[in-house]
């Protein structure tokens, strides 16, 4: 976390979709990018639910459905996938409730459900202010506030300390209330405290951390329970203690446990000698306790005066969320002296990045041409851009004052919230996002009689380098050997309608079939399948290779296998090598003697980017200049070099947030298209049919085959003679080295189409470089010879996943 001077605030100025009312004693919650957020009061409790989505800053009220529940305050909320339980609550003034609620936001439905009662003793009684807690699959519910008055106007509170622990059904529904026997001293009864759940990575077992909250008095005492002894205890820690507060946050991140706001006590106040008597005011103050080590750190401190409203102002009863790295909080009430009853709610959202953001993934081709490259990677969530780089082996120039065109980035305070700013930095691209995703619809066609072609899969090595096309006959030995030794040939990547040039050793585009996704205002999906980044290193080809038909019959699962009217969605995507080193952390480095020089291509807004030039730097630098707590060169005072034609490339890019630059992902390479080839095939579509799940294992039983279609290379560079088509096979080479793959050909002939067979999906290798999959390769061959293979990979999906994905019927 950065040091407390350092911290950088951010408050979200500009939104679109219909704001919540200010509010306090509401709760949050996020799945992925969204900030979910239920009930609170002010002026009357609010009943309704509200998504923020954090990467398109757009608010929207789902149209919600079934056993709505009543609007509700001080309430537990708690998130189980995209399962959000909720229980108690005040729902009226001195009315509390017990009942508690189910929310599938996946479809926005409602279900009330009805726990059975414990063993022995009673259900939880009607409560507020209580903390709710999820682990695994049960909910720890802690504490609150009761009001022993039969009648609600005649509050009578009674603070409470019992525990009681929920068991959940998997997916939907509930077992039922359980009281867990405990070991050692309880903590103290209170209400509007926090309970968060730590467990250490690789060991130890699950901790509840309780702390603060209210009896009369406001705690700054720290609990911690541990849920496989099910023991009390009193942890000692280290630095300086928040003070005493209520209606504060507690979020966690990594191991830390973050505390902001709450009602603390009034400066100058002996809470010691009048604990009851002292006024309470809201605080801004910010902690955060490491929870292997039990100390605490200040961030911000209550005597730290924000006069440039640089940060959140004091409040209690908001929300924290959350997501990946970032703490998002929203609104709550602001009151400086509790006692003269001047609070009013506040209606900002603010986020706090609290690390660098993690390594993105490696640079991935959509598309090469001659001279340019057009580029992608995984996204990082809640980041601001990116820093994408490049080096090649070619001579260049070191920087020079010639500021071309470029933009002067210096200064610059890119802000992700704000519409319309897509494009802050050279060559980002704009409404891009989606680009590497085509709709994928069913498709008819002739059936195509296919045999496996073990004379001419070293015709394959024709179309995977274009220098040695002309002449298979006598370049076929010599290829071979270049590939057994990684020296890669060259295939390509497209998505929709572009054509592209690439390294063969460090392209895979993706095809996965997914479950239907509907719009994020509407619907949250239980899980889509996506496409994830993998690598191979290289293709062995071999003449001796038999496949054996795949005869046994066996009924298929429904669960498992997805008619091909069903298929809704191909999402492809274009992937590089992984080299076994990765790139230094840090991106201001000086260049030692015999390294290669990294030059910045740019800043971007999005995950993709059109790369033709990159920036020359200073000899011996990496970079010059800031961007709020990032560096970056101004770009202004630096040359621009033009891609070349037949040219390999290395890529790296790293993701900004408010801490800075984070580390680099590991690296990719790619080559410029050599001019007269065609380019390859595009919008490849797989319809008719998914895997079976056998144990982990991946099976085809009863499918006739799988549909394997493409378009027509956008850039022929002539007429189209033939395509091949080919599939990586399972051979024992592969299970020495999973890393160099094997294809036989399929298909060749003039069709844009093929029959991929039972059979031969049978001998197929799965790759598991990263999610399971099948690889194909197709190339084009004009007068000139083969141009460039488009590898796609069929995510596969085995048993373990299929419980937590949702399967269309």
């Amino acid at each position: 976390m950065a040091a407390p001077s350092l911290l950088n605030w951010r408050r979200v100025s500009s939104f679109t979709g219909p704001v919540p009312r200010a509010r306090h004693g509401h709760r949050a919650v996020a799945i992925r990018e969204l900030m979910i957020i239920f009930g609170g009061g002010n002026e009357g409790i609010a009943d309704e639910l509200h998504v923020y989505n954090t990467v398109t800053n757009q608010w929207f009220l789902p149209a919600v459905r079934g056993d709505i529940p009543p609007g509700c305050a001080a309430h537990g909320f708690v998130c189980d996938g995209t399962r959000i339980l909720v229980f108690g609550g005040m729902v009226e003034y001195g009315r509390y409730s017990n009942e508690l609620y189910e929310l599938q936001a996946s479809r926005w439905l409602w279900k009330k459900v009805k726990p059975h009662p414990p063993s022995s003793g009673l259900p939880p009684c009607p409560r507020l202010g209580h903390s709710f807690s999820l682990y695994g699959n049960k909910c720890y519910l802690f504490g609150g506030l009761a009001n022993e008055s039969e009648d609600s106007n005649n509050n009578v509170p009674r603070y409470l300390n019992d525990f009681y622990e929920l068991e959940l059904q998997h997916g939907s529904g509930v077992v039922g209330w359980s009281i867990p026997v405990t070991k050692g001293i309880v903590p103290s009864p209170r209400e509007s405290h926090t309970a968060v759940i730590y467990c250490k990575k690789d060991s130890g077992s699950p901790k509840m951390y309780v702390f603060g909250g209210m009896c009369g008095a406001r705690l700054d005492d720290l609990w911690q329970l541990d849920l496989e002894t099910m023991s009390w205890s009193k942890p000692e820690t280290k630095g300086t203690v928040p003070l005493p507060r209520s209606l504060h946050t507690a979020s966690v991140i990594g191991n830390k446990m973050y505390i902001f706001g709450g009602w603390v006590p009034h400066k100058g106040e002996n809470i010691e000698t009048s604990p009851h008597d002292c006024e309470w005011r809201c605080t801004s103050s910010f902690s955060y306790l490491n929870l292997d080590t039990a100390e605490w750190t200040t961030l911000v401190s209550d005597s730290q005066e924000d006069k440039k409203n640089s940060r959140p102002r004091p409040r209690a009863g908001h929300c924290a969320v959350a997501i990946g790295t970032r703490l998002y909080f929203w609104s709550g009430r602001d009151g400086y002296k509790k006692a003269l009853n001047s609070q009013v709610c506040c209606k900002d959202l603010w986020y706090l990045d609290t690390e660098k953001p993690p390594a993105p993934s490696q640079v991935q081709l959509i598309k090469a041409t001659t001279n340019s490259f057009h580029v992608k990677w995984d996204e990082v969530p809640t980041v601001e851009g990116y820093l994408l780089q490049l080096n090649t082996d070619l001579p260049h120039q070191t920087a020079s004052s010639d500021s071309s065109l470029a933009p002067n980035l210096q200064g610059v305070r890119m802000d992700p919230h704000r519409p319309g700013s897509n494009s802050t930095v050279p060559n980002s691209i704009s409404d891009t996002t989606n680009s590497a995703k085509t709709e994928h619809t069913p498709m008819k066609g002739t059936s195509v009689k296919n045999r496996p072609d073990l004379k001419a899969s070293t015709d394959f090595n024709a179309a995977l380098h274009p220098s040695m096309a002309t002449n298979t006959s006598n370049h076929n030995s010599c290829v071979v050997d270049m590939l057994r030794k990684n020296e890669g040939p060259h295939t390509s990547a497209n998505i929709g309608v572009l054509s592209s040039c690439l390294d063969l050793r460090t392209v895979i585009p993706e095809t996965s079939v997914s479950s239907s996704v509907s719009s994020a205002q509407t619907m949250v999906t239980q899980q889509t399948i996506k496409t994830e980044s993998s690598s191979t290193n290289g293709a062995v080809v071999k003449d001796e290779t038999s496949l054996t038909t795949f005869s046994t019959k066996s009924e298929v699962d429904d669960t498992c296998a997805l008619p091909a009217t069903k298929i809704s969605r191909v999402e492809t995507q274009a992937t590089a090598m992984s080299f076994s080193k990765e790139t230094p952390s840090n991106p201001v480095a000086t260049v030692k003697a015999g390294e290669r020089q990294w030059c910045d291509v740019g800043i971007f807004k999005n995950n993709t980017a059109l790369v033709s030039q990159f920036y020359l730097l200073p000899k011996g630098k990496q970079s010059i200049s800031k961007i709020g707590n990032a560096d970056v060169p101004d770009y202004s005072l630096l040359k621009k070099q033009d891609l070349v034609p037949g040219t390999g490339y290395r890529f790296r890019v790293a993701a900004i947030n408010g801490c800075g630059i984070g580390p680099f992902s590991k690296i990719s390479e790619f080559k410029t298209c050599i001019p007269g080839f065609p380019g390859a095939p595009s919008a490849v579509r797989i319809s008719k049919v998914l895997p079976l799940f056998r144990e982990e294992k991946i099976c085809f039983q009863n499918v006739e085959g799988i549909h394997l279609s493409w378009e027509p290379p956008t850039s022929p560079s002539g007429n189209i003679l033939e395509y091949s088509a080919y599939l990586a096979i399972r051979t024992a080479q592969i299970q020495d080295n999973p890393s160099q793959l094997v294809f036989m050909r399929i298909y060749c002939g003039l069709k844009t189409s093929c029959i991929v067979t039972a059979g031969q999906l049978a001998n197929a290798h799965i790759d598991y470089t990263s999610r399971p999959a099948i690889v194909f390769r197709i190339s084009a061959k004009n007068e000139k010879g083969y141009g460039p293979a488009t590898q796609v990979r069929w995510l596969q999906e085995t048993k373990k996943h299929l419980n937590r994905t949702q399967v269309l019927k």
